[in-house]
């Protein structure tokens, strides 16, 4: 009865991270006979969370905050004693860039929805026939329940095409990095299936259910939290909480194979990892080849990821003619841009940026141009300033820039994806018990959503191991 049961997590980004860091507290706190190890194929830990500080700049190469409403990131923060290096971010106007030009955003919107009318009704983004397509969701009735459809065809059907296209698309997808016409409405978004179901009009259940905001006569708080020193902080954090001896670098995992009484990991090394339970926090692409004499796993050939490069560009202050008066923009799938989006960093971040300089974010890599991603850097950097002073007005190169590549980065939650998942998991919970899945892959790509994830991976292994 006192046998040290092993737990195995394969893949050090913040999923595997997580769990890692709150079974090691579980074990502690309550003296149970497990061991964690966690194997991560390259040579850091975090994943796509990475930070480079250079001159005076701190840039980040993946995600850059988190909503402040996502409690799984925030109770992290809290455990890891880092509260008081959160910093909100600088709240300003941002736009969007609808037939090469910029407009403000409009106000009292959630996701791109109307939720005030009046200022939806005085935007130049909308055409007249537009606003009054859009309008037709006071009256168009509910879908039919139960079955999944695209992100696409859902708000098409409640707004029609302008809508979407030059507000909802460029929103969502870039959360996603995906086709708004190919994306799972019931695996991305589901409160609003839920909305349409129990308020028939979407804007109509927005107003009801959207908390009324008090007045304020100050400067609103941003909506999103970082840290002082980058993101990336928070996973030396996690990195040094860890006990002595659990992670392992530079250690993938070629092979697992069931045994009568426990699983054996083939690592790179040659090495044998024995473990009662494994937690798999790598993409799904991964799984078919680890657990290749498992065809259920096949399953995950149809889930496909994108790549994408986010390009950060130091400029002085100087050197920006005629900038915007905001935080940044994104763009419709109706403007000519090769960009998706573009931060104005030093603003949205003003710690980030030492004074007198700025810094500037943009991505690229939309699901139609994924070969932009592999051109060379003075090719992305030629192609960004030259949308970028579509405009603008930048009168110098920058001092210098850092870009990133994330290929095959981005799950795509297809129509369908739920019960995809739910299928590889009702089969591996019979052939593979002790197996857990968590991560990006399968229910939310955001920081908190995949802190979540590995919390819930915990519990399952605990649970599984008691039982």
């Amino acid at each position: 009865m006192n046998e040290t049961k092993r737990i195995v997590i394969v893949g050090g980004g913040i999923t595997g991270l997580t769990a890692a860091y709150y079974l090691q507290k579980e074990i502690k706190e309550n003296n149970l006979p497990y061991e964690v190890k966690l194997v991560e194929a390259s040579d850091r830990l975090g994943g796509k969370i990475k930070t480079v500080r250079q001159d005076g700049y701190t840039i980040e190469r993946g995600p850059d905050s988190f909503l402040s409403r996502k409690q799984p990131a925030v109770k992290l923060a809290e455990e890891l004693g880092m509260t008081d290096q959160l910093v909100r971010n600088g709240t300003g106007q941002s736009y969007i860039l609808v037939n090469n030009k910029l407009h403000k955003m409009p106000k009292g919107a959630f996701m791109g929805i109307p939720v005030q009318v009046r200022p939806f009704l005085f935007s130049g983004i909308f055409s007249p026939k537009g606003k009054l397509r859009a309008g037709f969701d006071f009256v168009i009735p509910k879908s039919k329940k139960g079955s999944d459809q695209s992100l696409g065809v859902f708000f098409r059907r409640r707004f029609g095409n302008e809508l979407v296209e030059n507000l909802i698309e460029p929103l969502l997808s870039g959360i996603y990095a995906g086709n708004i016409d190919d994306m799972s409405l019931m695996a991305t978004f589901p409160n609003f299936y839920q909305l349409e179901q129990e308020h028939r009009s979407l804007i109509k259940g927005l107003q009801k259910t959207t908390p009324k905001k008090k007045k304020s006569t100050g400067k609103k708080p941003g909506m999103f939290f970082s840290f002082i020193n980058g993101f990336e902080s928070m996973i030396h954090t996690l990195e040094n909480s860890l006990d002595e001896g659990v992670v392992s670098l530079n250690t993938s995992v070629d092979h697992v194979e069931k045994k009568d009484q426990d699983y054996h990991l083939l690592l790179s090394s040659g090495e044998v990892y024995k473990a009662d339970a494994i937690v798999m926090a790598t993409p799904h692409y991964t799984l078919p080849k680890v657990f290749s004499q498992y065809d259920m796993f096949n399953e995950f050939h149809d889930i496909p990821a994108t790549s994408v490069a986010n390009v950060a560009l130091a400029f002085d202050q100087s050197a920006i003619k005629k900038g915007i008066d905001g935080t940044g923009f994104v763009v419709s799938r109706n403007s000519d841009f090769r960009i998706t989006a573009c931060t104005w960093t030093h603003k949205k971040w003003p710690q980030s940026t030492p004074e007198g300089k700025a810094l500037l974010r943009c991505y690229v890599g939309r699901p139609t141009d994924q070969s932009i991603v592999d051109f060379s850097d003075e090719e992305i950097i030629e192609i960004v300033l030259n949308d970028l002073n579509k405009t603008m007005n930048i009168t110098q190169k920058p001092e210098f820039s850092v870009i990133t590549r994330w290929q095959n980065a981005m799950p795509q939650y297809t129509v369908g994806h739920k019960e995809r998942i739910a299928k590889v998991r009702d089969e591996a919970s019979r052939e593979l018990p002790g197996l857990f899945l968590s991560g990006s892959s399968y229910e939310g790509i955001g920081v908190p959503d995949c802190i979540g994830q590995g919390e819930k991976a915990v519990a399952d292994v605990l649970e599984y191991l008691r039982g």
